[in-house]
């Protein structure tokens, strides 16, 4: 049964959402789902904006069929050629063989190698500014180069002010009935996704991400409409204000963020010591995770977030703690840069941890070690106080700077 929404009198969504997938890409849990977005455009000439994952291809196939009530499709418009919203391009083209597919030649050439039907004689290639026309409809075509393939563009209906902004500004997330931002409560039920799904997906690339915000600023937009998650039709500044704060690598918020690991519970029972002492010596906002019981794409995200983080972790083998050690990897692998840090390890017979633990971290961007290696041998003592009160100092400072 189709399940297509008026945008306009001429503009459907016609998207799904899988509610099933554990593990969008394979990698990052996803609990509350995820939406592939796509959109019909009904002008002189027919118009599909991206097509969608296998998983919801059913449902996809029904929805385009319903929003052109009878007519053929002119044209598919591909903004990003990653998987989940290509998948369906040959059966596309199975069913409407006179469809024109319209990409730049990155998109083209990606096409080809997913895919062994006759590509060049449906080909319509375009280049960046380049615009295309269908009836009261023009299509201005916008290169966003990395954000976050290499051959991504987003598309802006100067007829209307919609931007079709592929997967930037797109969120972790199936969607409930509400396709729109401002009928769900998103600054309390949707942000922790959608940094979630901009830091591990977009955030290493926030360079060319801050140069198609200065295109996208120099565009009248209504309407931005992602291949995930909700459509932005109101308070759509408030929300490229969060990807500019995140894709400009400066902290989103003042506080104190603690990871630890721990095999026995010392390193544990040390950074809740800490944070008792930071928070009787002012420090709000604080945040502990366990990096073992946590996934990275959590702890990434809300590194990204905060303005002060401590990195504890025991040592193990004579080296990081495994799962401290891959999440200081996913942070490098992110360009993490731009935070104040401070790092804690416990040893009993080879305190190496930290050092390893600062090397890491010192190979990144801007990254500013705050305090001494703070070593625990074994457990807290006593006699360690002073240097735990000195720690906490140093950490409040670092959050009222």
């Amino acid at each position: 049964m189709q399940n297509t929404r008026k945008i306009t009198e001429d503009v459907f969504y016609v998207g799904a959402s899988d509610r099933r997938l554990a593990l969008f890409e394979n990698i990052y849990p996803i609990e509350r789902g995820v939406s592939y977005n796509s959109y019909v455009v009904l002008d002189e000439k027919t118009v599909l904006l991206d097509t969608a994952d296998h998983s919801v291809s059913r449902e996809f196939l029904e929805n385009v069929e319903a929003a052109l009530s009878g007519r053929s499709l002119d044209y598919l418009i591909v903004n990003h050629m990653e998987p989940d919203h290509c998948s369906v391009i040959a059966e596309i083209v199975l069913r409407y063989p006179e469809v024109k597919i319209v990409g730049n030649q990155k998109t083209i050439q990606m096409i080809r190698q997913f895919y062994t039907f006759d590509v060049d004689s449906r080909a319509h290639i375009v280049k960046d500014g380049d615009t295309l026309t269908t009836g009261k409809h023009t299509f201005a075509f916008v290169f966003a180069p990395m954000v976050h393939w290499p051959e991504v563009m987003v598309t802006f209906d100067t007829t209307n002010g919609f931007l079709f902004s592929a997967d930037a500004f797109g969120t972790f997330g199936a969607l409930c009935g509400n396709i729109y931002a401002d009928e769900v409560a998103f600054e309390k039920e949707w942000l922790d996704d959608a940094r979630r799904y901009y830091i591990n997906i977009v955030g290493k690339y926030g360079l060319q991400v801050m140069n198609t915000l200065k295109k996208a600023a120099t565009l009248p937009i209504k309407m931005i409409l992602p291949l995930h998650g909700p459509i932005w039709r109101e308070n759509i500044g408030w929300f490229i204000e969060k990807y500019q704060t995140w894709a400009s690598y400066v902290p989103e918020e003042k506080g104190l963020l603690i990871i630890y690991s721990s095999i026995y519970g010392d390193t544990a029972n040390a950074v809740d010591v800490l944070s008792a002492k930071a928070a009787e010596k002012g420090a709000r906002n604080i945040h502990i995770y366990d990096a073992s019981k946590t996934d990275p794409s959590v702890l990434v995200s809300e590194c990204f977030r905060y303005s002060t983080i401590v990195f504890a972790s025991p040592t193990y083998n004579a080296e990081i703690f495994p799962k401290m050690e891959m999440l200081l990897t996913e942070l490098k692998a992110h360009a993490f840069q731009n935070r104040d840090v401070a790092v804690i390890e416990n040893g009993t017979w080879a305190l190496s941890a930290g050092k390893k633990m600062s090397e890491m971290l010192s190979s990144m961007k801007d990254i500013r070690i705050i305090a001494p290696v703070f070593s625990v041998k074994s457990s807290l003592k006593e006699e360690q106080m002073g240097e735990v009160e000195s720690l906490a100092e140093a950490l409040c400072k670092s959050i009222e700077a």
